[in-house]
């Protein structure tokens, strides 16, 4: 079934964990990989079995789930499925099912069976038991759990385990039996304070249902809950989960999310502070988001007028921000699109900044994500500087360009400082635009690749005046003196820009 991260996070560090389980052992990992029903997928093990197990074990993670089932004459017993081989669990007896192996060879285990080996030579994976709800009834379904918890008791393997269930009246029974018993549970339609008021330690939510509550997840940080998600096999999701600190991750592909976290940022110490991740409909969050309207050319003679609050030019939908440029007249201009900024000019001072985003196809257009210092109306451009996370003009489709902006470098003068790198199918897919800045440099990286360094000299602010707060701009422009320079095809509108995510990270 689902097995969860936060179970495991639940036995390393919940307040309602007792002493004993914390340090009973030394050396259990910390981290949050939880292997769904073992880790089975990479060799091909059967799901729930020793083996699988095992792997998890090798590999270091820090929880192993696994469901339990009781069959008609009262055998505890691994499987997912309330049937083994077309035979009902729960109407079968035990010897009726061993009757058939598992695809490795190994017979079905049995609870005690599993316990074991999970308790032998192993110095870094929980035990995390999902209690599968009966098929006959609610007070079977409570005896089941009483019978688990006497067994794990009995094999002095109670610091060991945390218990799962999308069966409510399961975890309050094991509470009610134990109530040191680390619990979470996995329907996910309670919230962090009703799992609280009835001490419940965590909520194993499928990740959609985060995606659809965010606040619960800060909610959930407020009332001490810990934080899982299942079952998560794709690298965007487990990104987003790891960005938004989750404690575990429940997940078929365990050496795929042990990559993810060395890659992530907050394995080098950044922490997500603001971010928007588009999961919701209609207008971008007013919240989050401003506008800039008008259709002046912005400095560069750019040819769309960008409008406010209007679904054909900023729509969020399907996971993603599109921005799209239509042809489309207002006022003097033949082109709409627009430009969002930080509500409030929501600033930044330092950080890492990403952006996942497909690009619009077609010459003519000019997307871009950069910052702008937050006293541009005091002391203008481009005294305030300009940080130039992406931009890239459609006719040159297979390069993105990073770049600086400052009174002593900037592209009036021709001093600027920037750089651009290659890129495979930037309307096709998206890719990650990011830097990171730090009071001694900027690095520009695309997909995580450093292509440009600035190196902050030490010298005036005319050089480096990114010691102070900027806000973040995404627009689409069309034309304009780079933009334009090869013209614009008529033929591509409507042109749209994807941003799937934008991220903050910083250290503090």
């Amino acid at each position: 079934m689902k097995f969860h991260f936060i179970i495991v996070v639940l036995v390393l560090f919940s307040c309602k964990a007792p002493q004993k389980a914390l340090n009973s052992k030394t050396g259990y990992e910390k981290n949050p990989v939880i292997a769904h029903r073992g880790a089975f997928k990479k060799n091909n093990f059967p799901e729930n079995s020793i083996a699988s197990l095992k792997e998890a074990i090798r590999l270091k993670c820090s929880g192993s789930e696994f469901d339990v089932r009781m069959t008609a004459d009262d055998s505890l017993i691994l499987n997912h499925d309330p049937d083994y081989n077309i035979l009902p669990v729960e109407k079968t007896n035990y010897a009726d099912l061993i009757a058939f192996k598992l695809s490795n060879g190994e017979k079905l285990p049995t609870l005690r069976e599993y316990i074991l080996a999970g308790l032998e030579n192993n110095t870094s994976t929980k035990l995390v038991c999902e209690i599968k709800p009966s098929t006959i009834s609610k007070e079977r379904g409570k005896e089941i759990a009483a019978r688990v918890l006497r067994l794990f008791k009995q094999l002095r393997a109670e610091q060991y385990v945390v218990y799962i269930s999308f069966d409510y009246d399961i975890l309050k029974e094991i509470i009610r039996l134990n109530p040191n018993a680390i619990t979470q549970y996995l329907n996910g339609e309670k919230t962090p304070e009703q799992l609280k008021a009835n001490g419940i330690a965590g909520a194993d939510y499928h990740f959609s249902v985060f995606k659809y509550h965010p606040d619960w997840i800060e909610s959930a940080r407020k009332n001490g809950i810990i934080l899982n998600a299942w079952t998560v096999n794709e690298a965007a999701d487990m990104d987003w989960l790891l960005a938004n600190g989750f404690d575990f991750i429940t997940t078929n592909e365990p050496e795929l999310l042990f990559e993810r976290i060395k890659n992530s940022p907050t394995a080098a110490g950044w922490k997500l502070t603001w971010s928007d991740e588009f999961n919701y409909k209609g207008l971008p969050d007013s919240s989050k988001w401003n506008y800039n309207v008008g259709g002046h050319g912005w400095g560069n003679n750019e040819l769309q007028y960008y409008t406010a609050m209007d679904t054909l030019n900023a729509k969020v939908g399907s996971g993603v921000l599109k921005i799209s440029a239509r042809k489309q007249t207002i006022e003097n201009r033949q082109y709409t699109s627009a430009r969002l900024v930080t509500k409030n000019k929501a600033d930044f001072k330092y950080g890492r900044i990403e952006i996942s985003v497909k690009l619009p196809k077609g010459r003519g257009t000019w997307p871009a994500v950069w910052m702008l210092g937050k006293n541009i109306d005091e002391v203008k451009w481009p005294a305030c500087g300009e940080i130039d996370i992406m931009e890239h003009v459609g006719y040159e489709k297979d390069s993105i360009f990073g770049t600086i902006h400052t009174e002593a470098y900037n592209h009036m003068k021709g001093t600027q400082k920037g750089k651009g790198i290659f890129i495979n199918s930037p309307y096709d897919s998206f890719h990650l635009y990011s830097i990171e800045w730090t009071p001694e440099k900027i690095d520009f990286m695309m997909d995580g690749v450093i292509y440009n360094h600035i190196t902050n000299e030490h010298l005036t602010t005319k050089e480096w005046p990114f010691d102070q707060p900027f806000f973040l701009i995404i627009n689409l422009a069309i034309g304009g003196n780079w933009g334009g320079a090869r013209g614009v095809d008529e033929n591509i509108f409507p042109a749209v820009m994807e941003v799937d995510y934008v991220r903050v990270f910083q250290t503090k």
